[in-house]
């Protein structure tokens, strides 16, 4: 049988608490379930205010409609990431600068940003790629100076941290995921991180088609109406219910995200030195979130041998993103090869092996044994 490279797992309560959302009556957006599950993450983060949204795409779409962008407008981010990093902000007129990353982390190369920086750019967005934080200090520094908000994509970073501090509540703003791939998932989700209290008011007004119902439903006014721009951002309490199932699991998931991931790393030790392939690479100073674990090839064809082999053997492991400053719309913003040589070539090495909640121990030594005694 395969042993799949992701796979849904049940915490406990999910059924549980959607049969309850069901039988209140209350099944669209911020019902019940929806507040609680902003109150734990508000609590987790210490954030001032954090809202659900139907995924984090979504919520890096309100980042840029709280930015106003305006025609011109650029947007710095890594050239290494999902488009909806990208996509959020080209939707809301502004136009990508895409910055290489670091060989060791894959985060963007805050050394390289600053050279990018113009009277134009509007804000800097990292991603915290396998939930390994990008340099924040610098990157924070730089946003000072220039009065430039730092926005993080904070996709596979929940429960990660940079000195500290939890990832995602370091910029203004930052979006999650709880996309079905992600350490806690409720099919498709995300959040909407606020870590300045000023755009709280307008943050729910956008969430909520433009309008002030929620503050009416919190009885601060007798009516409410259409008083600015926004869309549709709410989950129904139905993944709500499920969300705060795997929330309250939130320490025993880590726990073991955290036991496959060292099992990975160092049961591939020996193998990686060999055949010249590098492990994931985490600073002193940060803590890892436990997303993913990563391998870099030697080269391209190593790479889908790899990849190769292992389905042979049953076992699913796949790449991942492709650079966005080669792709189709990337040229329409002038980019071309060689502008991020770094990405171009982790993009083209970069295998990602089995890594979900319920991976069984025998699975996890089927795949390391599998790879062990490949020779590239």
């Amino acid at each position: 049988m395969m042993i799949p490279f992701n796979k849904a797992t049940l915490a406990g309560n999910e059924f549980v608490y959607i049969a309850d959302a069901i039988q209140r009556g209350h099944i669209s957006g911020d019902g019940q379930y929806t507040r609680k599950c902003n109150r734990f993450l508000e609590n987790l983060l210490k954030s001032p205010k954090v809202l659900l949204t139907t995924s984090c795409t979504h919520a890096l779409e309100m980042a840029a409609i709280l930015l106003d962008l305006q025609e011109g407008d650029e947007i710095l981010l890594p050239a290494y990431t999902f488009v909806s990093t990208a996509n959020a902000f080209i939707l809301h007129k502004a136009r990508p600068t895409f910055v290489d990353i670091r060989e060791d982390t894959l985060n963007i190369d805050e050394r390289l940003i600053e050279r990018q920086l113009s009277d134009k750019t509007k804000a800097i967005v990292v991603v915290h790629y396998a939930g390994i934080g990008c340099e924040m200090d610098p990157i924070l520094e730089m946003g000072r100076k220039r009065s430039i908000p730092i926005i993080e994509d904070n996709a596979h970073g929940l429960f990660g941290s940079y000195k500290s501090r939890l990832l995602g509540t370091l910029g203004t703003f930052a979006g999650l995921s709880f996309h079905e791939t992600k350490n806690i998932t409720c099919g498709e989700g995300g959040a909407f991180i606020i870590n300045d209290a000023a755009f709280t008011e307008r943050a729910e007004i956008i969430r909520e088609k433009g309008t002030n119902r929620s503050r009416f439903f919190r009885g601060e006014v007798d009516k409410y109406s259409w008083m600015d721009v926004g869309s549709s951002y709410l989950p129904s309490d139905i993944l709500a219910a499920f969300l705060l199932a795997q929330l309250e699991d939130w320490e025993h998931i880590q726990r073991r995200r955290q036991e496959i991931w060292h099992f990975y790393y160092g049961a591939l030790a020996s193998w990686a030195e060999k055949n010249g392939v590098k492990r994931p690479f985490i600073p002193s100073h940060c803590g890892p979130s436990y997303h993913l674990f990563h391998l870099v090839m030697p080269t391209p064809t190593s790479r889908d041998f790899l990849i190769r082999e292992l389905k042979d053997k049953g076992i699913m492991s796949i790449f991942h993103y492709l650079p966005l400053h080669l792709s189709k719309m990337g040229a329409r913003f002038g980019f071309k090869p060689g502008d991020c040589p770094v990405t171009e070539r982790i993009s083209e090495s970069l295998v990602r092996l089995p890594f979900h909640n319920s991976l069984k121990n025998e699975e996890l030594e089927t795949i390391v044994e599998t790879i062990n005694r490949l020779r590239l």
